[in-house]
């Protein structure tokens, strides 16, 4: 198991503009009087954002390719000005110099020095950094690093924690005085390791993370989640994961959760270590293959549109999404009622789907069948071709299946 954090990045290319009638990332052309509605890749989703830092960058990202996003922080971070803890850690390592200094994260490290300035201690810990063996994981940790007027003895290509504990741990470290800077969590695995083998670890903790002081957001994503209002649950931080999890389990919403996780909302990792958490508890993520904002999104523009259903019906293409469908390439915003009835009609695509049974799709219904009713006629006029779904005289309602695909569908 990799003991590696991911510290998300600035994506590698800032985002170019469309030109005109040059295809966008899903394909489509663009409209200029002509053809179908542009539209991103995640247009039509809805996807959850937990984090507390960059958490507009990534919105704003998200959006671009079409999502709606629901923001709420699962954590806060406690200024490093205002923590005791590092304040303490850095009088120490200025007192008894360490011989080893690990350096996990850009923000961390950059932020541990301003800090040291704010309390009269920057250039004291700068001389005791220059004197000692400093390890940076990573291009950007290297790049705060040498901001700083200091240079790096060595930093793994692969950004991972355990290239760095395999290069200490082969050089030996018994007996030797080993600062860590921490993110907000223990590294799994990588102190523990450290101690085993002889060294004295001194953790140095750049920033905490603490529970939301406005629990609400929090709430409403995690009702958002368990309901399906969400297509997808995107998470920076293990920290993030784990508060998420623990407030379900204090509201008594685990277990709807975990189910909504492992089935209908897709969980969105930014890499293996901010997972863990989740793995945990038995859920399976999607991650980049690079520990980066953008990878991360376009992980979310391949994996949603193909997760969407896709039927042929009365001689259109129609593309079920979370909140709205592409009928033929075009975008219909579809209000939750109509996508309530419209994936029961989808689970058994072109056989007949009585009304009791639609009613039940409906959340907070009550038992008024003339609420479908309702719900149907604003369906098929958001979705602009009334056809698509037939009324079977005193039975209830199907799909118009093409009759190619019929036989496809008849014993599912």
């Amino acid at each position: 198991m990799p003991f590696s954090h991911e510290e998300p990045q600035q994506p590698d290319q800032p985002d170019q503009p469309q030109q005109p009638d040059q295809p966008d990332q899903s394909g489509r052309h663009d409209r200029q009087g002509h053809g179908p509605q542009e539209h991103g890749p995640l247009a039509g989703f809805t996807v959850g954002v937990t984090a507390a830092r960059r958490a507009d960058e990534l919105g704003a990202l998200l959006q671009r390719r079409g999502a709606a996003v629901l923001h709420a922080p699962a954590l806060r971070i406690v200024p490093l000005a205002d923590d005791s803890e590092l304040l303490a850690a850095t009088k120490q390592l200025i007192d008894q110099a360490p011989d080893i200094v690990v350096a996990t994260t850009a923000i961390g490290f950059r932020g541990w020095v301003e800090a040291a300035d704010g309390w009269g201690l920057g250039e004291h810990l700068l001389d005791v950094l220059r004197g000692v063996e400093l390890l940076a994981r990573g291009p950007k940790v290297k790049g705060a690093v040498r901001a700083q007027g200091l240079t790096e003895e060595w930093s793994p290509s692969s950004e991972s924690m355990a290239e760095v504990l395999d290069r200490l741990l082969e050089e030996g470290v018994d007996g030797r005085r080993i600062a860590v800077q921490l993110h907000g969590e223990p590294l799994p695995g990588f102190v523990e390791s450290l101690r085993a083998a002889g060294a004295e670890v001194v953790g140095v903790p750049v920033y905490r993370w603490m529970p939301p002081e406005d629990i609400g957001p929090l709430d409403r994503l995690l009702d958002a989640a368990v309901t399906r209002g969400l297509d997808a649950l995107t998470f920076t931080s293990a920290p993030a994961a784990a508060s998420l999890l623990g407030r379900a389990e204090e509201r008594g919403l685990l277990p709807e959760l975990l189910t909504a996780l492992g089935h209908d909302v897709l969980p969105a990792c930014v890499g293996p270590v901010t997972a863990l958490p989740l793995q945990a508890r038995g859920i399976d993520t999607v991650q980049p293959e690079r520990f980066r904002l953008g990878p991360l999104v376009q992980v979310l523009c391949k994996e949603l549109p193909s997760r969407a259903r896709t039927l042929p019906i009365a001689g259109h293409r129609v593309e079920i999404r979370g909140h709205a469908v592409l009928v033929d390439d075009e975008l219909r915003p579809v209000p939750p009622a109509g996508m309530s009835l419209l994936r029961a009609l989808s689970r058994r695509p072109g056989w007949v789907v009585a009304r009791a049974e639609l009613l039940r799709a409906l959340p907070g219904a009550g038992r008024d069948e003339h609420a479908v009713e309702t719900a149907m006629t604003r369906l098929r006029t958001a979705l602009g071709t009334p056809k698509l779904i037939q009324t079977v005289v005193k039975r209830g309602y199907r799909l118009a299946l093409d009759p190619a695909a019929d036989a496809k569908y008849a014993d599912t």
